[in-house]
């Protein structure tokens, strides 16, 4: 029996107090959601729930069944704390902007 080839990838996840990127070598062909589980990083984040947690490849939105690249990166994003929408008619509510090319009328004649 051959050998199988493999790719080395990264496993990334971040909360506010600590951040971890995982190098990992996994058979080509592997998954998203499987090079996670490989990983181990479920144990050093029990807050993780793969399948329901949103997974991501260098900063783009990617199904967890999408097939890895040799050097992809995987991130494992966590839930919204508040939805940006509301949050933005909060604050347009209450006369205030999110600050970032939002007008705050100061340019007004």
């Amino acid at each position: 029996m051959e050998p199988q080839e493999t790719i080395e990838v990264e496993v990334a996840y971040a909360r506010p107090e600590r951040q971890l990127i995982l190098t990992v070598e996994v058979p080509a062909g592997t998954t998203a959601i499987e090079a996670a589980r490989l990983s181990g990083i479920e144990e050093q984040f029990p807050d993780i729930q793969l399948g329901k947690n949103r997974m991501g490849v260098f900063g783009k939105l990617c199904k967890p069944d999408r097939v890895l690249n040799a050097g992809d990166r995987v991130e494992i994003y966590r839930p919204l704390l508040a939805d940006p929408r509301a949050a933005r008619r909060e604050l347009a509510a209450a006369g205030k902007s999110m600050g970032k090319g939002g007008r705050d009328g100061a340019d007004e004649d």
